[in-house]
């Protein structure tokens, strides 16, 4: 996905001047991440704008806050909301989300956020930025959910398994709990690369599911397929 734009069936994303391009992660949290009739959406470090458009799109009765800390990808996503059909609905946020206004709760959160920690730093301080935690630690991200989170709402965020356990532990301990888990693998027989974790105020009973992304023959599998279908060409 390295083009300086990708085409979706209702919205096309620019991303030249984004660090992270449209990954599978994306993609992911923005078909699963999931909520009841929410009114208000917020996307923790939007990047190229790719999950608040395909909730948007998802979730028609919604408004849709993004916030990206980086000047560059947050104008980019801005031009790519402006240029979508659902631009009314959409806003960026620049800066970091510690700083956003608590103007008004959310109904859905969902972050893909940064999980390296410094010792594995590059050169490239954008990639730096979307990749790693100094500027937005994982405990952060919690309290500042809990401050922007409906009393009825829910959060989804997509990390790597470890990460993943860490954060489940920090959001159980401030009163956040984990009631559904998407466990993905790339095929059925490699070991589980991501987690998708769904969190809410309410303790209830643990849901867990595994998605399996390709078959056998390396084409996508028929349980993905179905989530990409209605926005990637060909789907």
């Amino acid at each position: 996905m390295g083009n300086s734009w990708f085409q979706f069936q209702q919205f096309r994303i620019h991303q030249d001047r984004c660090a992270m391009k449209i990954s599978t992660d994306a993609v992911l949290l923005g078909s699963l991440a999931n909520a009841e009739n929410p009114n208000q959406i917020l996307d923790i470090g939007t990047g190229t704008g790719v999950i608040a458009l395909m909730l948007a799109q998802r979730f028609p009765e919604s408004k849709v806050t993004a916030v990206e800390i980086d000047p560059d990808a947050a104008e980019q996503a801005k031009e790519n909301f402006q240029e979508s059909k659902f631009s009314q609905r959409l806003e960026i946020f620049h800066g970091r989300i510690q700083d956003l206004p608590e103007k008004e709760k959310f109904d859905l959160i969902v972050s893909n956020p940064p999980f390296f920690p410094e010792h594995l730093k590059s050169k490239d301080s954008k990639r730096n930025k979307a990749l790693h935690t100094d500027e937005l630690s994982f405990e952060e991200l919690i309290n500042k959910t809990i401050q922007l989170l409906s009393s009825t709402g829910v959060f989804w965020v997509i990390l790597p398994p470890r990460q993943m356990q860490d954060l489940e532990l920090l959001a159980q301990k401030s009163g956040l709990y984990l009631f559904q888990k998407v466990r993905v693998k790339d095929q059925e027989d490699k070991p589980v690369h991501r987690e998708i974790g769904g969190f809410e105020f309410q303790v209830r009973d643990k849901k867990e599911e595994i998605l399996i992304l390709k078959d056998q023959k390396l084409a996508y599998s028929s349980s993905y397929s179905s989530l990409l279908s209605g926005f990637l060409l060909g789907y």
